[in-house]
């Protein structure tokens, strides 16, 4: 297959907001790829993951393009696999060398879309949801047996050829301890009182303010990873060390790790993603956590879920089941919480959460079981005010005090469509000093387009913002517009994918009358 077919499909898909069509045309290339690459390239990202291409490398070649579509999308693949493979000693000229002889071999569409796909300008994690689907046309297969089988594969290109394969091919996916399952996601509720409501039998639990992680042990062997699925074991010496202790031979645990203080109660969120932030990077590098290293802040961790324990895999049993489990291994880890309470001890709940410093209460059906992908209604979060997960879509340069920093942040909503993020407002309220600083350096780092006045980026940040609520507004492409928008922190435990959708954000307009009168707040 040319290459160019890759690009081609790619440009259909950004030049349509129908979800339909982007799926046809997905579909159409999926059913005759020869290699899983293909799924790799249209959703953004090398097969290789990262390939030490930097964005300065690759927007400062200037190599004349190719009159012709020559090359396959096998081409590409070994290309990028060879300059992933490239280190050491004079390793910047060799990777120069093998960008040069590709983006040489490219034709002008070529280059942009590898341009954009070796600096993640392509990657949007919104654009994961049209390609199950786009997959599950191709193959002729329910939707439902590609997402379970994503779910347990944890890659795309993987589940694509899969279900070429057919149906049968996609239900020989199985939980492996020991390889990350994709997380289980949760909605907002309106309230307390219509979550129990709606779901019946339910457990209300405290919603820590912490990192999601999910621990996987098979005898002695522990293996941890973030909610993105990327392993962090050897930098979190004190975590493995806990979940090699737990009564157990194998387990899969699904949970959320936190600094705490010295009478138990948890670190502003800041702290926690400090010491989470700095795992990260020297995972990204190859380091392992030192006993030096453990004067920073030590994380403890609080289970939720237990998808496996001693040979036996939960994902389909009921959360009461699974609940059980849980207990019987992870004792005094498990997250407080109630199970089946009447209204008045829920809100009790709640209250000691909020007391306790924490978000609010997560409330889930007792009959739920452990799916992962889109944000169904089994499992629901309560938190006393609206906060939305946005993305960073660019930032204007400060005036006065502020003069020299990045300041006013242009904020956007995930399209669950695939196309990019819908801006939704602007906000530079809640910025201390250190995060203006923070955010200039970080967000400079990702710039795409600057100016005297506004730095745009690439649509990768994820920011938590705290707001009032939304209105009705022809001032941005989504029709709405955030009101009294307050930053609360930035999340660099969730990718762009992770971002809320323009979906989430039209649901906090205030609700009208049947007969058309006024809001209800």
């Amino acid at each position: 297959m040319l290459f160019s077919e890759v690009v081609e499909t790619s440009a259909a898909v950004a030049g349509t907001r129908s979800r339909l069509a982007k799926v046809d045309a997905l579909a159409g290339l999926v059913r005759r790829m020869e290699t899983p690459a293909v799924v790799s390239f249209l959703v953004g990202v090398p097969s290789q993951g990262r390939v030490g291409a930097g964005w300065r490398t690759v927007f400062d070649l200037a190599v004349p393009p190719a009159a012709a579509p020559s090359l396959t999308v096998s081409d590409v693949d070994e290309a990028l696999g060879a300059l992933a493979a490239v280190g050491g000693k004079g390793s910047t000229a060799r990777r120069t060398a093998l960008l040069t002889d590709l983006f040489g071999r490219a034709t002008e569409a070529e280059q942009d879309f590898l341009r954009r796909l070796l600096t993640g300008e392509l990657r949007q994690g919104a654009l994961e949801g049209v390609m199950l689907d786009a997959i599950a046309r191709a193959a002729d297969v329910p939707g439902d047996v590609v997402r379970r089988a994503f779910m347990l594969s944890g890659k795309l290109p993987e589940t694509a050829l899969a279900a070429l394969d057919g149906a049968e091919a996609l239900a020989a996916f199985r939980l492996e301890v020991g390889r990350p399952v994709r997380p289980m996601l949760a909605s907002p509720a309106e309230s307390l009182p219509e979550a129990l409501a709606e779901l019946g039998a339910c457990v209300v639990e405290h919603k820590l303010d912490g990192a999601r992680i999910q621990v996987h042990r098979s005898g002695d062997e522990v293996r941890i990873f973030t909610r993105t699925l990327r392993e962090i074991t050897a930098t979190v010496p004190e975590l493995v060390e806990l979940v090699r202790a737990l009564p157990c031979r194998s387990v899969v645990l699904d949970g959320e790790t936190l600094a705490l203080t010295d009478d138990g109660k948890p670190r502003p969120f800041q702290e926690t993603m400090s010491r989470f932030g700095a795992l990260l990077d020297r995972a990204s590098a190859g380091r392992r956590t030192s006993p030096g290293d453990l004067r920073e802040l030590l994380l403890s961790p609080f289970f939720f879920d237990c998808l496996h324990l001693d040979g036996v895999d939960l994902l389909d049993e009921p959360l009461r089941a699974r609940l059980d489990a849980l207990r019987s291994v992870a004792g005094g880890h498990v997250i407080p919480g109630a199970v089946a309470p009447a209204e008045d001890e829920a809100a009790r709940v709640l209250d000691e959460a909020l007391a306790a410093g924490h978000e609010g209460v997560m409330v889930k059906s007792l009959e739920s079981v452990y799916a992962a992908g889109r944000r169904g209604r089994a499992w629901q979060k309560v938190k006393p005010v609206h906060t939305l997960d946005l993305v960073v879509l660019g930032v204007e340069w400060g005036s006065g005090r502020r003069k020299g920093l990045l300041s006013n942040l242009h904020l956007g909503a995930r399209d669950p469509d695939g196309g990019p993020p819908i801006m939704v407002g602007k906000t530079f309220k809640g910025l201390t000093d250190e995060l203006l600083a923070w955010q200039t350096r970080e967000l400079m780092a990702i710039a795409t387009e600057k100016s005297d006045w506004v730095v745009l980026v690439r649509p990768e940040m994820v920011i938590e913002i705290e707001l009032d609520g939304v209105q009705v507004s022809p001032r941005y492409p989504g029709g709405v517009a955030l009101r009294f928008a307050r930053v609360l922190r930035y999340r660099p435990d969730k990718d762009a994918g992770e971002a809320d959708t323009i979906d989430a954000v039209r649901a906090l307009l205030p609700k009208r009358s049947p007969a058309g009168g006024g809001g209800t707040g």
